[in-house]
């Protein structure tokens, strides 16, 4: 049995209904080429150009915001998975990140908040510190769905590879969602491989939306949207690394227990 699931790429700015815009028109694509899930990059709603524009536009998940997306998941009868959402904090200072799966119904099923933030001085490039107004997630989320059993993590999580160990062998997931914004320095550098890296040593389907292009003078992302494969195989690229659209791929239930099987790497874990 498979399900058709598809991965959006786009250039946020800061503007929220112009995103929203976007987000809508990537939906009605992915309802026409017949994809039941579809996953947005981290940021999708926003991306600030000046510090502190991200906390002063965070709200609740029961605010007009993250409403609108549940309606749009409702109406299209599409899930969402919308990975980076900027969820209010405990406090004024701090907002989470929080990785939101909506259902075809528009009811939230499911949050996570991204436990591992970007702390990071990036070579040739501009330092960044999430964690100076990004409050951290402590717990790993999977769920179940149409899709199989999804892991939910965001970006700088990928680099953590216990996470998607603890997602697989404890959590039991089958499909791994990566939203990202991986800076265009990282990006070229490591993105495609950590991706395969980790559908390999979790014998689990990757879908890594991405966030591509310059947001503004000071930010650009590297972009890339990827589905992959439990064997490592790249089964969705988008062909311009850079451009707004989707790629879509099926899910194959029967691989993934066939590759599980035939190599059954569970057998030896602790």
């Amino acid at each position: 049995m498979a399900v058709r699931v598809a991965a959006a790429q786009m250039t946020s700015i800061n503007d929220l209904a112009a995103n929203f815009a976007t987000c809508s028109r990537l939906v009605k694509e992915a309802a026409s080429a017949g994809a039941k899930l579809l996953c947005f990059p981290e940021n999708f709603s926003f991306v600030g150009e000046k510090h502190g524009e991200s906390l002063k536009i965070a709200e609740p998940l029961d605010g007009p915001v993250m409403k609108g997306y549940c309606a749009l998941a409702r109406e299209s009868s599409m899930w969402l998975s919308l990975g980076g959402f900027q969820e209010q904090g405990s406090d004024d200072a701090h907002l989470c990140n929080s990785h939101v799966l909506i259902d075809d119904a528009g009811n939230i099923r499911s949050t996570y908040k991204k436990m591992h933030l970007f702390d990071v001085d990036v070579p040739g490039g501009a330092v960044y510190k999430e964690s100076s107004f990004t409050e951290a997630g402590k717990e790993i989320v999977a769920v179940d769905s149409p899709f199989g059993r999804l892991g939910l993590t965001v970006c700088y999580d990928l680099r953590f590879p216990e996470v998607y160990q603890q997602l697989r062998f404890h959590h039991g997931a089958e499909v791994l969602l990566v939203p990202s914004a991986f800076t265009k320095v990282t990006g070229e550098a490591h993105w495609e491989v950590l991706l395969r890296a980790r559908a390999i040593e979790t014998q689990c389907y990757v879908i890594a939306a991405a966030q591509g292009g310059k947001h503004s003078e000071k930010r650009e992302s590297f972009g890339e949207t990827l589905i992959i494969d439990p064997w490592g195989t790249v089964i969705g690229r988008l062909p311009d690394r850079m451009a707004t659209g989707i790629v879509v791929a099926d899910i194959d239930f029967s691989l993934i227990e066939s590759v599980r099987k035939k190599m059954p790497i569970s057998q030896v874990k602790s």
